[in-house]
């Protein structure tokens, strides 16, 4: 791999010196359409190179060109023009419209160029320069409402991975990523979390999915392909759609060619997505336990010696269910009783704390300063960037800091021979990311369990004061006592942190041969390598928690300290060779296509090694430190290897009638010989109506239809049983898995058909895309559930089909657009049904996660893939059954009731971007309608009495939390068995009177995952050229932008329906997620 990356550096920088020197004369002008008006983003490209500019706002431009050298001026909707470069240094140009024509050209699989209008299929692109705009650490979230059919799910935590499904769900338990593809080369988008993140169980960490490593400002475009057809090419890693990656090259510019970007951003908390919680009482579970708490404190400490007992905070009970507050009643609290606090043997009003946990949050910086320097000339180009991008997160002590270097460039070596290479260096690291899930996570410790009495300054002060756990809830009063359930949350963020750090390279070398005028050979080797380490802590003195090396039975062990590391090494290398031909015969026909042959080779690797027993010296993180015997590490090692050949034709007739056919074989290493070979056809057909038309309102039209197939291979070793060596090792006993494996296993198999229609209207100032589609995707590979009498838990089979059909909507227009104004808008609509048709013969429902709360996640035959089962109320004549004497809801005896679907009805985004002379405004709405999220937070943070919404004045004008005899508690709406109102009245003056504790169904704790949001508002400036025309600036630009400014509409309380657990299957789950944060950012961009 050192050699492959040697070669590609060395090649590319040879690239560079020989596309370093030119002498031409500048070419300059001003382009208009027939109106006279300017024309601003006119191509022009001196031909037979990479040698190419765009017009300004204004419609003036500038190209080094030499006399003889042919300029061609191409617009979308416009007549191309090709002119000679003659005598003179200024060539202006008159634009003329052509309604039968439409050249706009795309990206597609295997990174070839196509004209947009013979495509049979459905590809929506984003501009590079839409997914740079917002600086966050991740480029795939700014995809978010900008393409239809794409749904984006994110970690809000600092680097947390971003989960990016195309058309749904397809695999049962397989990967339903889309496939990311650089240049025409695929690339890793795995997570590397710690195992069982996923699950939510907590005490694991989210470290992103390896896509967030490619840097925006080297993203020149991003074409999605959705459909089967349009990504079939990819054979066995097309089913979930691509999200084709075009980098920036090198253009002939004049000047340095240099290109400067700085920004700065900040972050404040979006209130709505965090915890409102209740200002009227402190901390206790109330009279939960019986009559010894009746009065919500502990009465039974002399904390004074002077033999009469006082009053003191229940500090062992992590609720908020507590003693109306009272600044007159001076209480002990937590910090009474150790001899460090300044408020020790102190007595202190009992109040709401003036510094709640939303001032435990910092203000979020993110700081990117990029440079790039490209040039070229008649035979070549070269770019060369860096960025430098650092975060500050929302939590103390966490930081993300990546370097990015790229370097690309394409060199003409004869008239025959051209190279061409990419390749990027990528070093990032990462300190204090937040664990996720349930234990050992600060926000869940925020959302579900805390006494509103606790004063964040106060445990801050502490802290840095002494360097101690000092928590509000000790296990005792003695000075020093150990927390019970909490740490103190500036403990466990400057003691219990992580660390990560990730090298990475990606690159790329080509050589095209032109064999005749209409055929080309092309190959090319790419290879995507990343080594990465993790190192996770737990200081002495901690909240025991599970830690370490799981046991055979998945169990890890609880400590009270540790050290982890974990070493991963990942490789993915292609190699390819294409035949590429695209040859007219006649005026009439054109026929192009490739033959080609791909080789894959995947290695992984990865080594986990913790303590055990805890740490035997304090703040020594290392493995020998262990106080236990050193447990033998998890291992990994998966090597895996495809070989593919592929072809496909398109033959076009009059630039009117498109037929493409492809077709893909490939064996793989993950299958069994007799199923190892597979393959993979496609056709499609389009056809430009518009140009048998003649109208002055439809200026192009075309209908289009596919149908395709595509797969999924099966994951490494599922193949065979294999024996485990139970250790010590020379132990004569083995044990097997509780999985039995399938030998003759095959590849899944998706179907896909789909029917579009693209039109423009009024010189193509309107136009509609419109896609329906259907697939059906078989032969799912699962673990199905088996008998233990058997030995095993589950066996591997294929079976089960899942269905998905939908419609894709996109509308975009320009109302107006003249000589100093334009208003551009776009419209995406989609709309997603998802539906489990089969499993294995005899089982109804595949539980695909188990999660803390109750509730299940399933695939259940004749229901949407994502179901939530759990206990539900029962009805009578659609209203809520109340049992009349206890006033509560009655549930349903089983938790198998479906009680929500994790898929939205549909979803849309809403772009506008308005331009007046240099001054551009872009606003970016982002709609999701339906879907369902269980709130783990709400399930616990009610029943201990934390929210707002367990605090208000009742139907009687009394606090709710009054006894029954003083007017409090509240009646549930609904009616009783016999249909009858019911009347009966509950109390709510303790623990559990709201949430999981009352004895409401899981179904109380579903929301609608539905939202309305401002996701952008970006507002630019450019200097005119008047004023820069003498200097070294070609371009000066100012932007104020916002991001996620306002969620305007949503129904989960307290948090952000888009945050999730992150990438993967297990989706609909929230607890313990960050809030969302505002951001505002300011950039400057200078070219010179």
């Amino acid at each position: 791999m050192k050699t492959q990356f040697s070669v590609i550096l060395t090649l590319l920088l040879a690239l560079v010196v020989h596309t370093s020197y030119a002498q031409d004369k500048v070419i300059s002008g001003t382009i208009s359409d027939q109106s006279g008006l300017p024309l601003p983003g006119v191509n022009i490209i001196v031909k037979g190179t990479t040698n190419g500019t765009q017009s300004d706002f204004d419609g003036n431009y500038t190209i080094d060109a030499s006399t003889g050298d042919i300029l061609s001026f191409t617009y979308v909707g416009l007549k191309a023009q090709e002119i000679t470069v003659g005598t003179s240094n200024t060539l202006n140009v008159t634009m003329t419209e052509d309604a039968s024509v439409l050249d706009e050209v795309v990206v597609t699989a295997l990174g070839i160029s196509r004209e947009k209008k013979s495509l049979g299929y459905s590809t929506q692109e984003v501009e590079g320069d839409e997914l740079s705009t917002v600086k966050s650490g991740n480029f795939v979230n700014a995809l978010s409402g900008r393409a239809s059919g794409v749904q984006i799910k994110r970690n809000n935590n600092l680097g947390g991975s971003t989960n990016v499904v195309i058309r749904g769900n397809a695999s049962l338990t397989g990967s339903n990523q889309a496939l990311f593809v650089i240049d025409g080369v695929p690339i890793n988008n795995t997570n590397t979390n710690s195992a069982g993140q996923a699950q939510a169980s907590g005490g694991y960490y989210d470290y992103g999915n390896t896509a967030s490593d490619i840097n925006p400002d080297d993203i020149e475009s991003v074409n999605i392909l959705k459909g089967a057809a349009a990504s079939a090419l990819y054979g066995s890693r097309a089913a979930n759609g691509v999200i084709m990656i075009t980098t920036k090259t090198g253009k002939k510019s004049k000047g340095l060619g240099v290109t400067i970007n700085s920004g700065v951003t900040f972050g404040s908390v979006d209130k709505s997505t965090f915890i409102k919680y209740q200002k009227d009482y402190g901390a206790g579970y109330g009279p939960y336990y019986g009559a010894c708490e009746c009065l919500y404190y502990n009465d039974n400490i002399d904390v004074d010696g002077d033999g009469v007992n006082d009053i003191s905070v229940p500090f062992t009970e992590d609720g908020s269910y507590g003693l109306a507050f009272d600044s007159n009643l001076l209480i002990y609290q937590w910090n009474s009783f150790d001899p460090d606090s300044p408020n020790y043997l102190t007595a202190t009003p009992w109040e709401n704390a003036a510094n709640g946990p939303i001032t435990f949050f910092e203000t979020p910086i993110t700081t990117t300063n990029s440079v790039s320097i490209e040039n070229g000339m008649d035979n070549g180009s070269y770019r060369l960037g860096y960025t430098r991008f650092e975060q500050d997160g929302l939590l103390p002590n966490s930081n993300i800091t990546k370097h990015n270097f790229s370097i690309s460039g394409t060199y003409k070596l004869n008239e025959k021979l051209t190279a061409t290479g990419y390749a990027n260096f990528l070093k990032s690291d990462g300190l204090g990311r937040n664990s996720t899930g349930y234990n050992d996570n600060i926000i869940s410790n925020f959302k579900q369990w805390w006494q509103t009495n606790v004063d964040l300054k106060e445990l801050k002060d502490i802290y840095f004061a002494t360097g101690r756990n000092v928590t509000w809830n000790p296990q005792t009063t003695a000075p020093g006592s150990a927390p019970l359930f909490w740490d103190n949350p500036y403990f466990q963020r400057y003691e219990n942190y992580q660390n990560d750090s990730r090298s990475r390279f990606i690159g790329n070398m080509s050589l095209n041969y032109e064999l005749t005028d209409w055929l080309n050979i092309t190959g090319r080797i790419a290879t995507d390598t990343y080594s990465e380490l993790q190192e996770e802590r737990r200081a002495n003195g901690s909240v025991p928690t599970s830690f370490g090396v799981p046991d055979s039975n998945g169990v890890r062990g609880n400590v009270d300290s540790g050290y982890g590391r974990r070493n991963i090494a990942n490789t993915e290398t292609n190699y390819d060779l294409m035949l590429n031909f695209d040859k007219d015969f006649g005026e009439k026909f054109n026929l192009k296509g490739i033959l080609g042959a791909n080789i894959r080779r995947n290695e992984f690797q990865s080594i986990y090694a913790a303590t055990s027993g805890g740490l035997s010296v304090p703040k020594l993180y290392s493995l020998q430190n262990s106080v236990g015997p050193l447990p033998l590490p998890n291992e990994q090692d998966e090597r895996v290897g495809v070989d593919g050949i592929y072809a496909s034709a398109s033959l076009g007739f009059d630039s009117t009638i498109f037929v493409d056919a492809t077709i893909r074989r490939d064996h793989s290493s993950t299958l069994p010989k007799n199923n190892s070979t597979f393959y993979y056809p496609s056709i499609a057909t389009s056809f430009v109506f518009s140009n048998l038309i003649d109208s002055d309102v439809i200026s192009f039209g075309k209908l289009r239809a596919s149908y395709a197939e595509v797969g999924n291979s099966a994951p490494f070793d599922f193949l065979y049983d294999t024996y485990n060596v139970n250790i010590p090792p020379g132990s004569s006993s083995t044990s097997v898995d509780n999985v039995k494996k399938n030998p003759n296993l095959k590849p899944e198999n998706t179907e896909s058909i789909e029917l579009g229609l693209e039109m423009r209207f009024l010189k193509s100032r309107l136009g509609l895309d419109v896609a329906v589609y259907k697939t059906n995707s078989v032969d799912q590979i699962y673990g199905v559930p088996v008998s233990t009498a058997t030995g095993y838990s589950s066996k591997i089979l294929n079976a089960g089909e899942i269905e998905n059909k939908g419609v894709e909507i996109t509308i975009f227009a320009a109302p107006i657009r003249n000589e100093n104004f334009s208003w551009d808008m776009n419209i995406n609509w989609s709309k997603n049904e998802n539906k489990v048709i089969a499993l294995a013969d005899g089982i109804d429902n595949l539980q695909l996660g188990n999660f803390q709360g109750g509730i299940t996640l399933n695939a259940r035959v004749g229901q949407p893939y994502g179901v939530i089962n759990g206990t539900d109320y029962t009805y009578v004549d659609g209203q809520r059954v109340v049992d009349a004497t206890s006033g509560e809801y009655i549930k349903t005896s089983t938790s198998d009731k479906v009680i929500g679907d994790i898929n939205p009805e549909w979803s849309a985004g809403f772009s506008n971007k308005l331009t007046y002379k240099n001054l551009a405004l872009s606003v970016l709405i982002d709609v999701q309608k339906g879907g369902s999220i269980f709130s783990l937070d709400n399930y616990y943070g009610l029943a201990t009495g934390l929210y707002a919404e367990t605090s208000f004045i009742n139907d009687l004008g009394n606090p709710v939390r009054n006894t029954l005899a003083d007017g409090g508690g509240f009646i549930n709406p609904g009616v009783n068995a016999d249909g009858s109102e019911n009347t009966t009245r509950i109390r709510a003056d303790r623990f559990g009177a709201f949430g999981y504790r009352r004895g409401l169904p899981d179904k109380a704790f579903v929301y609608d995952a539905g939202f309305v949001k401002l996701r952008e508002v970006a507002l630019s400036y450019s200097l005119p050229q008047k004023l820069i025309g003498q200097s070294l600036f070609k371009e000066v630009t100012f932007s104020v932008i916002g991001s996620n400014l306002w969620i305007i509409d949503k129904s989960l309380p307290h948090a952000d329906p888009e945050s999730g657990l992150g990438s993967g299957n297990l989706q609909g789950y929230s607890v313990g997620s960050l809030p969302t944060t505002r951001d505002f950012a300011f950039n400057v961009k200078l070219k010179f």
